[in-house]
């Protein structure tokens, strides 16, 4: 992931191994496609119809609810309504997400922000149906955002590397680690406010960024399954190649032995050896357990060569 940030966005669909532009854009056209939607249906006397869609795509706590709008445990953590919502969200999940990409790689990005919005929505669930003070609201409540993805990224970044440092403005360098407490006790406390639902996700979701990053360096990967299936569906839509076969008649020749001696001959074509996705993984479970410090030069080099792909 390499140019500017535009650059990177405008072409987000087109590059392997940049999921979280992918993410990104998504959330910021799903945004954009859903105002285009409520403007419309509010001006044409549909704003009735527009909120009947806008609860199917957002996370009911009812479980009932759920089993006839299951696909809503994905949807929801792609849509926002607020300005502020998505903008505030789509900051931090680039700042830390960069850091994420960097040492874990884009595959393993994506999962985190997946399995943290999974978990921030089950969390989310279960305390509403168990807990007596949500039993008046149950049946009504709804929660929509990508902000459990985003505390799971913002946690497992601190947790994989918690000295790294940002500088804020007005308060200047900050570790991360105290951001991401910081963040955490901000949903804690706001646990049992007005927005009680979204800031148990958000614990679901930072929950979720540590205990990965946690069982990673232990040589365990938590989002495996998501990556499988999302092998299977890139298998299914990424187009084949075309094979032309060619046949050549074989001549026959003689050859005469070269007088001088063999000599070994290095090449000056200048082309550098692209590494497999076999070995970049192998490079990745490494800064996991041991950190980016601890790469050879030419894994660093091998590593830096794959991220221009």
């Amino acid at each position: 992931m390499y140019g500017g940030f535009l650059l990177n966005l405008r072409n987000a669909f087109k590059q392997n191994n940049n999921s979280l532009y992918k993410i990104i854009a998504i959330n910021i056209l799903v945004f954009f496609a859903m105002l285009v939607v409520r403007v419309i249906f509010t001006f044409s006397g549909a704003g009735s119809l527009y909120q009947a869609f806008r609860s199917v795509l957002m996370m009911p706590a009812d479980i009932s609810q759920i089993l006839v709008q299951p696909w809503s445990i994905l949807t929801y953590m792609f849509f926002h309504e607020g300005l502020f919502h998505i903008l505030f969200n789509m900051l931090f999940l680039y700042w830390f997400g960069l850091l994420l990409h960097e040492y874990l790689g884009s595959r393993k990005l994506a999962n985190i922000y997946i399995l943290g919005g999974l978990a921030g929505a089950l969390l989310y669930v279960v305390m509403y149906n168990i807990s007596p003070y949500f039993s008046d609201v149950l049946s009504s409540s709804r929660m929509l955002g990508a902000s459990a993805g985003v505390y799971a990224v913002v946690v497992a970044a601190a947790t994989l590397s918690p000295n790294t440092t940002f500088f804020l403005l007005l308060l200047g360098p900050v570790k991360i680690k105290y951001i991401a407490i910081f963040y955490v006790l901000i949903a804690f406390v706001n646990s049992a406010g007005e927005n009680a639902g979204g800031e148990l996700a958000h614990l679901g979701g930072a929950a979720l960024g540590f205990l990965y990053v946690y069982q990673l360096q232990k040589g365990r990967d938590l989002g495996a399954w998501i990556q499988a299936i999302g092998n299977f569906f890139v298998n299914i839509f990424e187009k084949k190649p075309s094979v032309k076969v060619t046949y050549r008649k074989k001549k026959s020749y003689t050859t005469t032995p070269d007088p001088t001696p063999s000599k070994s001959v290095k090449s000056t074509s200048g082309k550098v050896e692209v590494a497999t996705q076999e070995e970049i993984d192998l490079i990745l479970d490494k800064i996991a357990e041991k950190g980016y410090d601890a790469l050879s030069k030419e894994e660093k080099r091998k590593l830096f060569e794959f991220s221009k792909k």
